[in-house]
């Protein structure tokens, strides 16, 4: 059993499979194994990146002794549905981890590691500090003032940060980080159609059943224009964007 552990300790794709019952997809098990500290993650809905965060949160909590996973998202709710999702993998473990505090929205673990699942509230999100694992679900919604609350929590841990969403047009942080953050990030791009669970007779109802706008959005993992914009990001980053000198001033005497 302890060969075993150790298996599972150093890697977590056959942690979820061996201990979980959980078979992931290619993609998946890369995030699995993923040792960056910047992730973004855009994935269509349905194609299992809650499930995936799932077990990289139980992985570090019970793998890493002390450690801290902070799980974030737009709503109260939607974080308790993640927070949900490591507590099921927890229950199916064969072992099942001692518990010393337990409620729907937290736990800690025997080893000392916490798992709180928290708001979108920027004044409840600064009362923690030096996490090792942050996710961040449904980030392309999750506001720019509590994300900005969220990144000096990682200073002093160097702990990692995982943003996970489908697109929600080209604006906040989760767009500038999938587009400007550079070799910083490992981006991860997920759409419906790469999905083996998701049904080709599935996508062909939903092109039909909504507009083509949101399926290339929800499905595609497209980031698009704001339908009710008055003027195109691009436009407005070109005229922003120049190599003309200066009309006036510079260094002429």
């Amino acid at each position: 059993m302890l060969k075993t552990d150790l298996v599972w300790a150093l890697d977590p794709v056959a942690f979820a499979k061996d201990a979980l019952g959980f078979a992931p997809d290619p993609w998946q098990a890369g995030v699995l194994r993923w040792s960056g500290k910047r992730l973004i993650m855009n994935c269509a809905r349905q194609t299992g990146k809650s499930t995936t965060a799932g077990v990289l949160g139980l992985h570090t909590a019970l793998y890493y002794p002390r450690s801290l996973v902070l799980l974030v998202s737009p709503s109260l709710r939607q974080s308790g549905e993640l927070f949900r999702k490591v507590s099921g993998f927890m229950g199916v473990l064969e072992q099942r981890p001692k518990l010393v505090e337990d409620n729907k929205l937290a736990c800690k673990l025997e080893n000392g590691s916490r798992i709180v699942s928290l708001p979108s509230t920027e004044a409840t999100v600064r009362g923690f500090s030096a996490p090792d694992l942050v996710i961040e679900d449904e980030a392309a919604r999750v506001s720019d003032e509590l994300y900005a609350a969220i990144r000096p929590m990682l200073a002093v841990s160097a702990g990692k940060l995982i943003l996970m969403s489908t697109p929600f047009g080209k604006r906040g942080h989760y767009w500038e980080a999938w587009d400007q953050g550079g070799d910083r990030w490992t981006r991860i791009k997920v759409t419906a159609e790469e999905c083996p669970r998701i049904s080709d007779e599935f996508l062909a109802e939903e092109r039909e059943a909504m507009p083509a706008f949101w399926y290339d959005q929800e499905y595609g993992c497209e980031f698009l224009e704001d339908q009710l914009a008055v003027f195109r990001y691009d436009d407005i980053m070109a005229m922003l964007e120049t190599d003309e000198p200066p009309l006036f001033g510079g260094n002429e005497a």
